[in-house]
C-alpha cells in the first residue's frame, strides 16, 4: 500500500524591515502617530449621518487599496513591495494609512503569511508559490477609518488551505448577515464558531473586531466566539468590524520578538477577513466594498 506524501511547508521567518516611508506632509494625520498609544475613546458607538458619509468614502478607498495590493500577491513578490503599493495608493488618494506609526507599527499595511494569525509586518521576504498572504490596510481620510482586510492566494496553493480561505470568508459573510438592530454582539461570534467547528478549525479568541470611526479602535468588542459576556445590542448607526481568524489547527498562539507578528501555536495555517459594517434598520451596510 502506498503512502500519501506531502510536501514540507517552511515556516515563516522574519526578514529586513525598510526604513519607514514618507506621507505628503498635506495629508492629515491620526492623533495617535508616533504616541506611545492612542487618546481613550468617548464618543459614541452611534454615529450621524455626516460621519457616516465620511465613512463611506474611507472605506471605499480601504477596499479599493486592498484589492490593488491583492492582485499583487503573486510568488516572487516581497511584502515589503505589497507595503509600497498599498502606502502610494493610499497616499496619492489623500489618505494617511492607519497602521503607520499607531503603537509604533512601522508599515502602511499588516501582511500575514501562512502561519501568520495577524500584524504581520511587511518586510523583505518573498512570497512563494503555495502561500497565502492577508492584506490588512486602514485608510484614514476626512477624520474617520475605513478598516479590512482579505487573504489573497498566491500561486498553487494546496486543496486543505484553499478551503480553509474560502470558508474564512463564509463566516464572515454569515456574520455580517446575523446583524440586526436589537440583536446582541454575542450573535456575530456564535455564527462563526458553529460554521468553523464544522470543519474543526481553531477560532482565534484573542484578537477581535471593534468599533470604528473618528477613533481607529474604540470600546467596542466584537468577539469571533460564543461569549453571552458580550452583550451590547447592536443599534442603527453603529459602526464596527467583523474580522474572524480561522486557524487548520488550534487557535493557540505565539508572538514573535517584535511584538506584532502574531503565528499559530503549531505553525499551521490561518486565514482572515475583514469588513467595516454600518448597522441599518434591516441589517448591516458593508462600506469596505470598492
Amino acid at each position: 500500500m502506498g503512502r500519501n506524501y506531502t510536501r514540507a511547508v517552511p515556516v515563516v521567518s522574519p526578514a529586513e524591515v525598510s526604513a519607514r516611508r514618507p506621507v505628503p506632509a498635506h495629508i492629515a494625520r491620526p492623533e495617535y502617530v508616533d504616541r506611545p498609544a492612542p487618546q481613550r475613546f468617548t464618543g459614541e458607538e452611534v454615529k450621524d449621518a455626516e460621519t457616516i458619509e465620511r465613512m463611506r468614502v474611507a472605506g471605499r478607498l480601504a477596499a479599493q487599496a486592498r484589492d490593488l495590493v491583492g492582485s499583487h500577491v503573486v510568488p516572487g513578490v516581497t511584502t515589503d513591495e505589497l507595503d509600497r503599493i498599498g502606502h502610494e495608493f493610499l497616499c496619492d488618494h489623500g489618505a494617511y494609512p492607519s497602521t503607520l506609526g499607531y503603537r509604533g507599527f512601522p508599515k502602511s499595511l499588516c501582511s500575514s503569511v501562512n502561519e501568520v494569525i495577524c500584524h504581520g509586518i511587511p518586510d523583505a521576504r518573498v512570497v512563494e508559490d503555495g502561500d497565502i498572504v492577508n492584506i490588512d490596510i486602514t485608510a484614514f481620510i476626512g477624520g474617520v477609518h475605513g478598516d479590512t482586510n482579505a487573504t489573497f492566494l498566491a500561486g498553487d496553493v494546496d486543496e486543505e488551505t484553499r478551503l480553509l480561505v474560502e470558508r474564512t470568508k463564509e463566516a464572515l459573510d454569515r456574520a455580517i448577515k446575523a446583524v440586526k438592530p436589537g440583536r446582541r454582539v454575542n450573535i456575530i461570534g456564535r455564527v462563526i464558531e458553529a460554521y468553523a467547528k464544522r470543519f474543526g478549525y481553531g477560532v482565534v479568541r484573542d484578537f477581535t473586531g471593534h468599533g470604528i470611526g473618528t477613533s481607529f479602535h474604540s470600546g467596542l468588542i466584537i468577539p469571533h466566539y460564543d461569549d453571552e459576556r458580550f452583550d451590547d445590542e447592536i443599534r442603527v448607526g453603529m459602526t464596527f468590524t467583523i474580522e474572524p481568524m480561522l486557524n487548520l489547527g488550534t487557535p493557540d498562539y505565539d508572538m514573535w520578538d517584535d511584538g506584532w507578528t502574531v503565528v499559530t501555536k503549531d505553525r499551521r495555517r490561518s486565514a482572515q477577513f475583514e469588513h467595516t459594517l454600518l448597522v441599518t434598520e434591516d441589517g448591516a451596510e458593508v462600506l469596505t466594498h470598492p
